[in-house]
């Protein structure tokens, strides 16, 4: 099975004393001391220790948590640099052989999903890193003479140099867009180290910590001939699907594929049955019954088409209300999509067959999927770059949350706090304008989607509810090499028209039935507005009008419990908003006011 080698570390004043307060009883399995730094490892499901990895000095130390994808390459760039290198080396023992090579960049010869934490001896420095997209996190806390750092900010809560404060920027942003975009998280002093980065950290003269992040890979716009046929830019996307695809599958036994019925999921379906030969391909999809709409007639059709072994999970309203809360506080950032508890159930339907399972996550982001044409027609036709901050404004109402909600449902005092804080609509402005690098403004809309969303809500929440069952997600289109490929890409190939994803369908059109090929984007219809009515009401009611949520005094308690009555309803979106107050308290709940023990 896949079990995940998450670590914690304190590097600065009396690093061995502060080391066991960051981990539960029984969760520190292994740990090692040296210099200023202290890591321990976290208890894994089946019981066994990560290894820890030294150079031949035994000044510098690696801690990481890492699949890699292209070992095979890693093995031949270290042989080029005459250094020993072996086909059999551990993800670890590669990862130290690049960074003894290329110092605090080698992440830039990496694919695959990791986290890393390294002292090195020799300049007394402490190196923390997370591969380009983000599909591990890791966290930091600095103090003024330690910095605490982790896989889970579930640990460095525990960090006795911190308050248990609530960040009412990262608030306001997660109820903008459902989950917390940048370095920012919901506790004060705790923040996320972007997705692509680097930190680097030593101790000045006066014991003080000093640290810089830094980037070692960003999405840069590539040229391209616009008058080149789509098949010049989707047989080599298809190539890379591929490889993509085949360096994620298992060496053998089962592999799991998440199969919605939409185009991104079936692609990977079919490239997995043709890829992976005579094993068994499980496939499962989600029903929330008979009464709601779904998408079981696509996602039953793939997997006809494609011949895997297909399982129906029926889901009801009372069985998510029993298990939000718990779900939430597997969530080290909240996600406010409805689907998190489905994907928890479908990982732990999928963990009864396989130990790995592949998705299509990826597709809409890299390849210009929903929600980007009203932006880019918005941009043409409205003049949105006229006035200040209008496409940010315009970006930021198309999550369709509650963005222009926040003067009503923050509450006076919580609103006063945030009123000499940046506007919110900066945190996406350098992303959509010059700054981002990119001079179409399609790959402008890709970039924020690839770097915001994908990292912080769509990467984080796959990890995260697989990682409660014991098994591993792994996303191909998420690829580093499909995501720069991306970019390279003419706009007119990716939304061609109306249709969306126009290169993507061509490199796929052959292995697809063509209802599947053809069918506009839906998303997955989750009866979130019913389950307000009835199986989550109770529960709503008691955690967003509680004692506790009105002690807080963040939410407006009266414009809840008018949603919570469906009052003055014109549009059905209330119960979307709802599911993100209800997450959120039930967040706070565990990260807030749970011991920190």
């Amino acid at each position: 099975m896949q079990y995940r080698s998450w670590f914690s570390g304190i590097f600065g004043l009396e690093a061995e004393r502060v080391l066991p307060t960051l981990f539960g009883h029984g969760e520190l399995v292994s740990s090692r001391i040296i210099g200023k730094v202290a890591f321990g490892y976290l208890k894994r499901v089946d019981g066994t220790q990560p290894d820890f990895y030294t150079d031949f000095s035994g000044q510098v130390v690696l801690a990481a948590d890492a699949t890699l994808y292209n070992l095979s390459e890693i093995v031949a760039t270290l042989r080029q640099r005459g250094l020993a290198s072996s086909e059999r080396a551990s993800p670890g023992e590669l990862l130290l052989g690049l960074y003894l090579e290329f110092g605090a960049e080698f992440a830039k010869h990496v694919r695959g999903m990791f986290t890393v934490a390294i002292w090195d001896g020799h300049t007394d420095k402490l190196i923390l890193t997370r591969d380009a997209i983000g599909a591990r996190s890791l966290y930091y806390a600095p103090t003024r003479s330690r910095l605490a750092f982790s896989s889970t900010l579930r640990s460095l809560r525990r960090f006795p140099d911190l308050k248990l404060e609530i960040n009412l920027d990262a608030v306001r942003k997660y109820l903008t867009c459902a989950f917390v975009p940048g370095e920012v998280t919901l506790l004060e002093g705790i923040y996320e180290l972007l997705p692509g980065h680097y930190l680097v950290a030593q101790q000045g003269v006066n014991g003080a910590i000093d640290y810089e992040t830094r980037p070692y890979w960003q999405a840069r716009e590539g040229e391209w001939d616009e008058n080149a046929p789509v098949e010049t830019y989707s047989d080599p996307l298809r190539r890379m699907l591929e490889q993509a695809v085949s360096e994620r599958l298992p060496n053998n036994g089962a592999v799991g594929v998440l199969l919605s019925g939409g185009l991104d999921s079936s692609a990977i379906t079919a490239l997995t049955t043709r890829l992976y030969g005579d094993e068994a391909v499980h496939t499962y999809s989600i029903s929330f019954g008979a009464e709601y709409p779904n998408e079981l007639e696509f996602s039953s059709m793939v997997a006809r088409h494609c011949g895997t072994r297909h399982r129906i999970l029926e889901i009801g309203g009372e069985e998510i209300a029993r298990l939000l809360p718990s779900t939430v506080a597997l969530l080290d950032d909240p996600v406010g999509d409805p689907l998190t508890v489905p994907n928890f159930l479908l990982d732990r339907t999928a963990s009864q067959d396989t130990d790995i399972v592949l998705n299509g996550e990826g597709g809409d982001p890299c390849f210009g999927g929903p929600k980007n044409l009203p932006m880019v027609l918005h941009e043409m036709y409205l003049d949105g770059a006229s006035a200040s901050l209008a496409r940010e404004q315009n970006y930021l109402r198309s999550y369709q949350k509650c963005y222009d909600d926040l003067p009503q449902l923050l509450t006076p005092a919580t609103l006063n706090r945030l009123e000499k804080l940046p506007p919110l609509e900066e945190l996406v402005a350098p992303y959509l304008d010059e700054r981002s690098g990119m001079q179409h403004y399609l790959n402008r809309l890709m970039l924020v989607n690839v770097r915001l969303k994908g990292a912080h809500h769509i990467l984080h929440k796959v990890d995260r509810m697989t990682a409660a069952h014991g098994i591993e997600a792994r996303s191909p289109m998420f690829d580093r090499r499909i995501v720069d490929y991306s970019f390279c890409i003419p706009p007119r190939w990716k939304q061609y028209g109306n249709v969306e994803k126009y290169v993507l369908k061509k490199a796929v059109e052959d292995i697809l039935p063509r209802e599947i090929i053809n069918r506009p984007k839906s998303g997955m219809m989750v009866p979130v507005q019913a389950w307000f009515r009835k199986p989550l009401r109770k529960l709503a009611k008691e955690t967003l009008l509680g004692k506790r949520a009105r002690e807080r005094g963040i939410l407006n308690q009266k414009l809840l419990k008018d949603w919570l009555d469906y009052r003055d309803i014109t549009f059905p979106r209330h119960g979307v908003k709802l599911w993100l107050a209800l997450t959120l308290e039930l967040w706070f709940q565990a990260y807030v006011d749970a011991p920190r023990a």
